[in-house]
């Protein structure tokens, strides 16, 4: 369903989470509405990075209309079978000219996604199929410039000061 923030003075925000019962693919459709309607930039933080197939899709076709689609995950994992498996994904992302980003300053645990310095995220929820399809999750929603800005220059930030990029091969 889609988001519907509420008003909290000069910014809007709504909670989003996910079970087993209603509200299975909330989280899912809260990136992909923002992904989907994303004109010039996307930034993702995320230590666990395995979306599935319509996630993967919508940041392809980001960059087809031309948005910065820039990625921030774990560069160094305790769950190495997972990072290896998530890797595999890369190769489709970079020829589509999504940047990832491997964060190795110090352990990375943000869970965070910015839109066009607009729109972010932030919650609890991975872009893996365990947080998508199995855990109890939850995310805020925020439509609002002066918080999405800052976070987004926090997302930038880390990129620069603690993360090297993923070549393509």
């Amino acid at each position: 369903p889609a988001v519907q923030p509420q008003p909290a003075g000069d910014t809007a925000a709504a909670f989003v989470h996910r079970d087993n019962f209603r509200h299975r693919h909330d989280i899912e459709a809260l990136y992909l509405d923002g992904i989907r309607g994303a004109r010039r930039e996307i930034l993702i933080a995320c230590a666990y990075f395995m979306p599935g197939w319509r996630v993967r899709h919508a940041l392809m076709e980001a960059t087809g209309r031309g948005v910065r689609v820039a990625i921030v995950v774990q560069g160094w994992s305790d769950h190495r079978v997972f990072q290896q498996a998530s890797r595999v994904l890369y190769g489709s992302l970079l020829d589509h000219g999504v940047e990832i980003y491997e964060y190795e300053r110090s352990e990375l645990h943000a869970k965070a996604a910015v839109v066009d310095a607009r729109w972010a995220t932030v919650g609890s929820s991975n872009l893996d199929p365990f947080s998508l399809f199995l855990a109890r999750e939850a995310n805020v929603a925020v439509l609002g410039e002066a918080f999405a800005r800052e976070l987004r220059d926090s997302i930038e930030q880390e990129i620069h000061h603690g993360a090297r990029p993923v070549p393509r091969l």
